[in-house]
């Protein structure tokens, strides 16, 4: 097994919470010490209790923040990649496969939510026109 890194993050709806990896201690033994909670939301760090976090503790956790974000953003593009993926194996399934009676289950579902997702798209893009338009 390889070493252990120094610092662990539980991850947590918004954040997560952060804890100092010892193995050092007389009974060769993995102890973990929560020393603070992180919430990427809103960069709050907290530390656990009355302690202080050293200059190395902010820094490790500022960084395991970054990556954490960036992680979730891409994260987020991929998941509506695969939207649009699923939305061109719908089309595909509703044309070809489709009984009568599960197009009744779906139609206005889908419909509502391709509505919503459609003007939210528009009204998106006439405001980054008007954006560009302005800036120019």
């Amino acid at each position: 097994m390889g070493a252990l890194p120094e610092y662990y993050f539980r991850v947590r709806e918004n954040g997560a919470a952060v804890f100092r990896v010892d193995t050092e201690n007389r009974q060769g033994r993995i102890e973990m010490d929560q020393i603070a909670t992180v919430n990427i939301r809103n960069g709050e760090i907290k530390p656990n209790g009355t302690r202080a976090l050293s200059e190395d503790d902010l820094a490790r956790i500022k960084v395991w923040m970054a990556e954490r974000t960036a992680l979730l953003a891409q994260r987020d593009i991929d998941d509506i990649h695969r939207a649009v993926d699923y939305l061109n194996l719908t089309t595909q399934w509703a044309q070809s496969r489709a009984s009568d009676d599960q197009l009744n289950d779906v139609t206005d579902t889908l419909l509502l939510a391709m509505h919503d997702l459609r003007s939210v798209l528009v009204r998106k893009k006439a405001d980054r026109l008007m954006q560009e338009r302005t800036a120019e």
